[in-house]
């Protein structure tokens, strides 16, 4: 790696609406390096890597390629300059062949616009070769693996002399065999000269990569780091915005109630639950009353988590039990059926259905238990509806409001409800304080503080570390979509969960 500037971003900024998506932040790769771009949810690693190739306009800022500023007005023109991105999903044609893909847009045209395929394919097959990979040219791009996908759109964006290649979680998608080729070819990338941002979540993959790292947080630069010599600890305490000695401990209620928990059976028991890219293996016991959390960096497998418990997603191996019954797997109905329900991370795709009423939002579970034959009358729905607007103090005008004219946080209460009316056994819930005010976050955790006394055992997800701390009896952490520990009793607390985190990194 040389010392030589090849990309240099300083102040940017971008705002959609009120929200200041980018605020003030920098960046500078050099010649022959792999630079990490890290931060939470949120943190603008996107939105910074779409100002610079183009997608979106900075309000403010600047970009500079080999000394000289830049603005291109799309990704197509900062290929063209030299920035290529590879995405984590492969933004290629499935339908066409490897060489049509790589040339396409870029193909010599001859007499009369005839394309001079021979061209193309010595451009495609010099590509290839830069990255030591050996593809049929003629393939139709869907019958490759994901692996080889991604290899023929890294070779799409090497096909224009880049000199800084941006690679968007590129091991997503990938097993391990095809992780260790993909950093084969980052390894011979890196020796040529190019610059590589690499954006991951996988922090076992950043130090094994990383020359240098840049850490974003809410939208603003907090670092760069020389990845030699720098410790675990240091980078989360920089993503996380918080020193140990500021990190939350356990409230001393929930010791005094998870007492009372440790001579009750077993209401979900989860036995070796696993799928490949999704989880390795999820061990999980659950009692009436508990609340159990699943703590990690975004990317560590708790939302694969959910959806494998729940059903959406079908596991290749393990068993569930609900209060002593096999439960079969690998659909929602079924789960729901048995009394296990997911209240969902994503509240306006999968959650809410924006034209409906609050009262059809809250009913539609209890509906799908009982079946076509067994229709929820209006009144009975009005009665359902009215219970929990005043349970759980709803912002609305009453139950025949659209659900879209509500809060983000009232929207997440009638999401609640429409899951308890539905009468669970166990309930997951994925980020159920995601992106809703203060109020209505506190409002919400002293609801899954009551539904625990009431009985009801909980799963709950949260990127708030200090929010499953004052939450859960129990925590159990995970890394790299793998279960590296659980914590209990005075040892819940963010210092500890963080230092799991670092020490299996």
């Amino acid at each position: 790696m040389t010392t030589e500037t090849i990309l240099r971003v300083t102040g940017l900024r971008k705002q959609f609406g009120p929200v200041k998506a980018l605020d003030g932040v920098s960046l500078e790769v050099r010649a022959g390096e792999i630079h990490s771009l890290l931060g939470e949810n949120g943190a603008g690693k996107s939105t910074t890597i779409k100002c610079i190739t183009g997608a979106y306009k900075a309000d403010a800022g600047e970009v500079l390629l080999d000394g000289v500023a830049i603005s291109p007005q799309s990704p197509r023109e900062a290929e063209q300059l030299g920035i290529g991105t590879v995405y984590q999903e492969v933004n290629l044609l499935p339908n066409l062949s490897v060489v049509e893909n790589i040339a396409l847009g870029r193909m010599k045209t001859g007499f009369l616009g005839r394309i001079d395929w021979k061209h193309s394919r010595v451009r495609a097959k010099a590509a290839l070769d830069k990255l030591g990979v050996s593809i049929d040219l003629d393939e139709k791009l869907s019958a490759l693996p994901v692996a080889l996908q991604q290899m023929v759109a890294l070779a799409r964006a090497l096909d224009v002399d880049s000199k800084v290649l941006i690679l968007d979680e590129p091991t997503a998608s990938l097993d391990e065999k095809e992780v260790e080729s993909l950093f084969q070819v980052m390894n011979r990338l890196r020796e040529s000269g190019i610059g590589i941002v690499f954006i991951t979540h996988f922090l076992e993959q950043v130090f094994r990569m990383s020359d240098r790292m840049t850490i974003l947080r809410n939208g603003k630069y907090v670092a760069t780091r020389e990845a030699k010599g720098l410790s675990r600890e240091a980078l989360l305490q920089d993503m996380l915005g918080k020193a140990f000695e500021e990190m939350q401990g356990r409230p001393g209620n929930l010791n005094t109630f998870s007492e009372g928990l440790s001579g009750k059976e077993n209401r979900l028991v989860v036995n070796g639950l696993g799928a490949p890219g999704k989880i390795k293996r999820l061990d999980l016991k659950l009692k009436p009353g508990e609340v159990v959390g699943l703590a990690g960096l975004l990317g560590s497998g708790r939302t694969e988590c959910a959806r494998l418990v729940f059903g959406i997603d079908g596991a290749t191996g393990g068993s569930i039990e609900l209060d002593g019954k096999a439960i079969r797997q690998g659909h929602p109905r079924t789960s729901i059926d048995e009394g296990i329900m997911l209240a969902s991370e994503d509240r306006k795709t999968e959650g809410i259905f924006p034209n409906l009423t609050v009262r059809e939002n809250m009913v539609v579970a209890l509906q799908t238990r009982r079946g076509f034959f067994k229709p929820i009358s209006k009144e009975e729905g009005d009665r359902i509806a009215r219970k929990y607007i005043d349970a759980f103090k709803i912002k609305t005008s009453g139950p025949e409001a659209k659900i879209s004219e509500l809060s983000g946080g009232n929207q997440q209460k009638v999401l609640l409800a429409r899951w308890l009316a539905a009468e669970p056994k166990a309930l997951i819930l994925d980020e159920p304080t995601r992106g809703i005010d203060i109020g209505a976050r506190a409002e919400i955790e002293k609801l899954i503080e009551s539904l625990s006394r009431e009985g009801l055992s909980i799963l709950m997800i949260s990127s708030e570390m200090d929010e499953e701390v004052r939450c859960c009896h129990r925590v159990l952490i995970l890394r790299d979509r793998e279960v590296i520990g659980e914590l209990s009793g005075d040892d819940v607390s963010e210092s500890e969960i963080v230092k799991l985190i670092a020490a299996h990194a």
